[in-house]
């Protein structure tokens, strides 16, 4: 029997290459995105069984709606990723507001544990599974401008590790961690300087959605079946210099 994958914040970049990869290996996918239409038009662009669910991540209800979707579909919910993110708040971490702040942890935190209580409660709990949760190196090392962005990254890779110990041995948690990718997300830390930043990778480049898709899709797979706990770095070797 084919295993089933829901990819939140699927409808571009990052999340889009990560069902694109699974669906590769001949996985099931849902992508969500806040709107129905945006799905949909993600999943088109998807082979095999790809279907789109209209979810905002933060709406318990609609999430817990997009799990029982996938099981009533595909019979099974084997795969979690956690990708959807945001990040509003961009400055001094002493100047930012409540409301930006509350956002940003309610998205890039609270979402991704209410979406694996939901996976773990309805599937996983009983018949296994993996959960992949999509940091940042931000989370890794402090960058200016983005601490708010930052200190919820580094929070997931610690709930990355608490989960895999609390969700043992039945689900794998693990966790990657790229640098600048190139998404609409990432924008505003490449469009008008990628030649200048290229030279803090070590391997000349900033990263790509399709660098992304393969290694969440190996996380996921039975290849990885003695993993869990642990963060990926996916960064162009750019931690291994004072950046």
């Amino acid at each position: 029997m084919s295993r089933t994958a829901i990819v939140t914040g699927a409808s571009r970049g990052i999340g889009l290459a990560i069902a694109q990869s699974l669906a590769a290996g001949g996985v099931n996918v849902v992508l969500t995105a806040r709107k129905q239409e945006s799905a949909e038009a993600a999943a088109a662009q998807v082979k095999g069984t790809a279907v789109g669910y209209g979810a905002h991540v933060a709406d318990e209800e609609a999430a817990r709606g997009c799990v029982e979707f996938a099981l009533e579909r595909f019979g099974s919910l084997d795969i979690l990723v956690n990708n959807a993110g945001t990040n509003p708040a961009h400055g001094p971490l002493i100047d930012i507001d409540q409301p930006r702040f509350a956002k940003t942890f309610e998205i890039n935190l609270w979402a991704p544990i209410r979406w694996t209580a939901l996976a773990v409660q309805h599937w996983m709990g009983e018949h296994g599974g993996a959960v992949v949760n999509v940091a940042s190196v931000g989370g890794i090392a402090p960058g200016r401008d983005l601490g708010v962005y930052n200190a919820t990254k580094a929070a997931l890779i610690h709930v990355t590790k608490q989960l895999a110990l609390e969700l043992a041995p039945k689900v794998r948690v693990n966790s990657i961690a790229p640098a600048v990718v190139r998404t609409r997300l990432a924008e505003g830390l490449w469009r008008d300087h990628e030649e200048q930043l290229t030279t803090v990778y070590p391997l000349g480049r900033i990263g790509e959605p399709e660098d992304i898709g393969p290694a969440v899709a190996f996380l996921a797979s039975d290849a990885a079946s003695w993993i869990t706990g642990q963060t990926l770095v996916l960064d162009g070797g750019a931690l291994l210099r004072d950046v």
